[in-house]
Protein backbone atom coordinates (compact mmCIF):
# COMPACT_ATOMS: atom_id res chain seq x y z
CA UNK A 1 0.00 0.00 0.00
CA UNK A 2 2.40 2.69 -1.20
CA UNK A 3 1.51 6.17 -2.45
CA UNK A 4 4.09 8.63 -3.68
CA UNK A 5 3.73 12.39 -3.61
CA UNK A 6 5.89 14.99 -5.31
CA UNK A 7 7.60 17.84 -3.53
CA UNK A 8 6.49 20.66 -5.86
CA UNK A 9 4.32 22.33 -3.27
CA UNK A 10 4.97 21.66 0.41
CA UNK A 11 1.50 22.72 1.55
CA UNK A 12 -0.15 20.55 -1.07
CA UNK A 13 2.04 17.65 0.00
CA UNK A 14 0.81 17.91 3.58
CA UNK A 15 -2.80 17.96 2.37
CA UNK A 16 -2.16 14.99 0.07
CA UNK A 17 -0.80 12.95 2.98
CA UNK A 18 -3.69 14.07 5.22
CA UNK A 19 -6.23 13.13 2.53
CA UNK A 20 -4.71 9.67 2.13
CA UNK A 21 -4.76 9.07 5.89
CA UNK A 22 -8.27 10.47 6.20
CA UNK A 23 -9.66 8.13 3.55
CA UNK A 24 -7.98 5.14 5.18
CA UNK A 25 -9.59 6.06 8.49
CA UNK A 26 -13.02 6.48 6.87
CA UNK A 27 -12.61 3.16 5.06
CA UNK A 28 -11.74 1.37 8.30
CA UNK A 29 -8.21 0.49 7.14
CA UNK A 30 -7.08 2.31 10.27
CA UNK A 31 -9.79 1.49 12.84
CA UNK A 32 -10.48 3.43 16.05
CA UNK A 33 -7.52 3.23 18.42
CA UNK A 34 -5.09 2.26 15.66
CA UNK A 35 -1.58 3.67 16.22
CA UNK A 36 -0.24 5.81 13.38
CA UNK A 37 3.56 5.69 13.15
CA UNK A 38 5.48 8.49 11.47
CA UNK A 39 8.41 6.34 10.37
CA UNK A 40 6.21 3.69 8.78
CA UNK A 41 3.97 6.20 7.02
CA UNK A 42 6.81 8.37 5.76
CA UNK A 43 8.31 5.22 4.22
CA UNK A 44 5.00 4.24 2.60
CA UNK A 45 4.39 7.71 1.18
CA UNK A 46 8.09 8.23 0.33
CA UNK A 47 8.23 11.56 2.15
CA UNK A 48 10.07 12.86 5.19
CA UNK A 49 8.47 12.74 8.63
CA UNK A 50 7.69 16.46 8.53
CA UNK A 51 4.66 16.37 6.18
CA UNK A 52 3.37 13.29 8.00
CA UNK A 53 3.64 15.09 11.32
CA UNK A 54 1.89 18.16 9.90
CA UNK A 55 -0.82 15.95 8.40
CA UNK A 56 -1.37 14.50 11.86
CA UNK A 57 -1.99 18.04 13.14
CA UNK A 58 -4.64 18.65 10.48
CA UNK A 59 -6.41 15.40 11.32
CA UNK A 60 -6.22 16.16 15.03
CA UNK A 61 -7.98 19.48 14.40
CA UNK A 62 -10.75 17.54 12.65
CA UNK A 63 -11.03 15.17 15.60
CA UNK A 64 -9.99 12.10 13.63
CA UNK A 65 -6.76 11.42 15.51
CA UNK A 66 -5.48 12.16 18.98
CA UNK A 67 -2.09 12.37 20.66
CA UNK A 68 -1.23 9.62 23.13
CA UNK A 69 0.52 9.97 26.47
CA UNK A 70 3.61 8.34 24.99
CA UNK A 71 3.88 11.08 22.38
CA UNK A 72 2.45 9.04 19.51
CA UNK A 73 -0.73 9.50 17.49
CA UNK A 74 -3.69 7.19 17.11
CA UNK A 75 -7.08 7.16 15.44
CA UNK A 76 -9.68 8.38 17.91
CA UNK A 77 -11.12 5.75 20.19
CA UNK A 78 -14.88 5.48 20.49
CA UNK A 79 -17.12 5.42 23.52
CA UNK A 80 -20.75 6.36 24.04
CA UNK A 81 -19.98 9.79 25.51
CA UNK A 82 -17.80 10.74 22.55
CA UNK A 83 -20.42 9.55 20.08
CA UNK A 84 -23.20 11.49 21.79
CA UNK A 85 -21.06 14.65 21.89
CA UNK A 86 -20.48 14.36 18.15
CA UNK A 87 -24.15 13.76 17.43
CA UNK A 88 -25.09 16.77 19.57
CA UNK A 89 -23.06 18.81 17.10
CA UNK A 90 -24.69 16.95 14.22
CA UNK A 91 -28.12 17.99 15.48
CA UNK A 92 -27.16 21.64 15.09
CA UNK A 93 -25.44 21.15 11.73
CA UNK A 94 -28.17 19.02 10.17
CA UNK A 95 -30.98 21.20 11.48
CA UNK A 96 -29.51 24.40 10.08
CA UNK A 97 -28.61 22.74 6.77
CA UNK A 98 -32.17 21.45 6.29
CA UNK A 99 -33.59 24.86 7.15
CA UNK A 100 -31.38 26.61 4.60
CA UNK A 101 -32.03 23.92 1.99
CA UNK A 102 -35.79 24.48 2.36
CA UNK A 103 -35.23 28.05 1.24
CA UNK A 104 -33.11 27.20 -1.79
CA UNK A 105 -33.72 23.67 -3.13
CA UNK A 106 -35.29 23.28 -6.57
CA UNK A 107 -37.15 20.32 -8.08
CA UNK A 108 -33.97 18.77 -9.46
CA UNK A 109 -32.35 18.84 -6.03
CA UNK A 110 -35.44 17.33 -4.39
CA UNK A 111 -35.56 14.56 -7.00
CA UNK A 112 -31.91 13.80 -6.29
CA UNK A 113 -32.57 13.46 -2.57
CA UNK A 114 -35.48 11.09 -3.19
CA UNK A 115 -33.23 9.04 -5.50
CA UNK A 116 -30.71 8.66 -2.68
CA UNK A 117 -33.49 7.50 -0.37
CA UNK A 118 -34.57 4.90 -2.92
CA UNK A 119 -31.00 3.66 -3.06
CA UNK A 120 -31.04 3.38 0.72
CA UNK A 121 -34.21 1.30 0.52
CA UNK A 122 -32.46 -1.09 -1.86
CA UNK A 123 -29.72 -1.64 0.71
CA UNK A 124 -32.27 -3.08 3.13
CA UNK A 125 -33.02 -6.33 1.27
CA UNK A 126 -30.59 -7.84 1.69
CA UNK A 127 -29.27 -5.62 4.45
CA UNK A 128 -25.97 -4.22 3.18
CA UNK A 129 -24.57 -2.00 5.88
CA UNK A 130 -21.62 -0.59 3.93
CA UNK A 131 -23.81 0.54 1.04
CA UNK A 132 -26.38 2.01 3.41
CA UNK A 133 -23.67 4.04 5.15
CA UNK A 134 -22.35 5.39 1.85
CA UNK A 135 -25.84 6.45 0.81
CA UNK A 136 -26.45 7.95 4.23
CA UNK A 137 -23.34 10.12 3.94
CA UNK A 138 -24.40 11.14 0.43
CA UNK A 139 -27.87 12.11 1.67
CA UNK A 140 -26.68 14.35 4.48
CA UNK A 141 -23.81 15.77 2.43
CA UNK A 142 -26.26 16.70 -0.33
CA UNK A 143 -28.37 18.68 2.13
CA UNK A 144 -25.26 20.46 3.37
CA UNK A 145 -24.48 21.40 -0.22
CA UNK A 146 -28.04 22.55 -0.87
CA UNK A 147 -27.81 24.91 2.09
CA UNK A 148 -25.40 27.03 0.07
CA UNK A 149 -23.68 27.96 3.34
CA UNK A 150 -19.91 27.65 2.92
CA UNK A 151 -19.37 27.40 6.67
CA UNK A 152 -21.85 24.56 6.96
CA UNK A 153 -20.23 22.72 4.06
CA UNK A 154 -16.98 22.71 6.01
CA UNK A 155 -18.70 20.41 8.49
CA UNK A 156 -18.78 17.49 6.03
CA UNK A 157 -15.94 15.75 7.96
CA UNK A 158 -18.24 15.60 10.99
CA UNK A 159 -20.87 13.77 8.95
CA UNK A 160 -18.30 11.34 7.59
CA UNK A 161 -16.75 10.78 11.00
CA UNK A 162 -20.03 10.02 12.75
CA UNK A 163 -21.17 7.69 9.97
CA UNK A 164 -17.96 6.03 8.78
CA UNK A 165 -15.66 6.06 11.81
CA UNK A 166 -18.15 5.72 14.66
CA UNK A 167 -20.18 3.26 12.54
CA UNK A 168 -23.42 3.55 14.55
CA UNK A 169 -25.16 1.02 12.30
CA UNK A 170 -22.75 -1.62 13.59
CA UNK A 171 -24.48 -1.14 16.93
CA UNK A 172 -28.01 -0.36 15.77
CA UNK A 173 -28.57 -2.56 12.73
CA UNK A 174 -31.20 -2.62 10.02
CA UNK A 175 -34.20 -1.78 12.22
CA UNK A 176 -32.81 1.66 13.02
CA UNK A 177 -31.76 2.07 9.37
CA UNK A 178 -35.32 1.42 8.21
CA UNK A 179 -36.64 3.99 10.67
CA UNK A 180 -33.98 6.48 9.60
CA UNK A 181 -35.01 6.15 5.96
CA UNK A 182 -38.58 7.18 6.82
CA UNK A 183 -37.18 10.12 8.77
CA UNK A 184 -35.18 11.08 5.68
CA UNK A 185 -38.43 11.14 3.72
CA UNK A 186 -39.90 13.58 6.26
CA UNK A 187 -36.86 15.83 5.93
CA UNK A 188 -37.05 15.93 2.14
CA UNK A 189 -40.79 16.55 2.15
CA UNK A 190 -40.28 19.56 4.44
CA UNK A 191 -37.50 20.85 2.20
CA UNK A 192 -39.71 20.32 -0.87
CA UNK A 193 -42.54 22.24 0.79
CA UNK A 194 -40.20 25.15 1.39
CA UNK A 195 -40.81 25.17 5.14
CA UNK A 196 -37.51 26.01 6.90
CA UNK A 197 -38.95 25.69 10.42
CA UNK A 198 -40.39 22.22 9.91
CA UNK A 199 -37.32 21.10 7.94
CA UNK A 200 -35.07 22.07 10.83
CA UNK A 201 -37.36 20.47 13.37
CA UNK A 202 -37.55 17.08 11.65
CA UNK A 203 -33.83 17.08 10.83
CA UNK A 204 -32.93 17.71 14.46
CA UNK A 205 -35.43 15.08 15.60
CA UNK A 206 -33.82 12.60 13.21
CA UNK A 207 -30.43 13.05 14.88
CA UNK A 208 -31.94 12.90 18.37
CA UNK A 209 -33.58 9.59 17.42
CA UNK A 210 -30.17 8.18 16.54
CA UNK A 211 -28.77 9.45 19.83
CA UNK A 212 -31.60 7.81 21.76
CA UNK A 213 -31.07 4.54 19.87
CA UNK A 214 -27.38 4.64 20.78
CA UNK A 215 -28.19 5.20 24.45
CA UNK A 216 -30.68 2.33 24.43
CA UNK A 217 -28.21 0.05 22.66
CA UNK A 218 -25.54 0.85 25.25
CA UNK A 219 -27.92 0.06 28.10
CA UNK A 220 -29.00 -3.19 26.47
Amino acid sequence: MEETFGWEHRTQLVHDVANALRERIYAGTYPPGHALRQVQLSSQFKVSRTPVREAFRLLEQEGLVTATRSGGVQVISIDLERMLDAYAMREVIDGLAASEAARKADKSAIDHLFQIIEHQRRTMKPWTQSEYVKANVQFHASILELSGNSFLMRELPMIRMTSQVFKPMSHLGSDRAAQAIEEHVEIVEAIRDGDPEIAERVARRHIRSTMESLRTSAIA
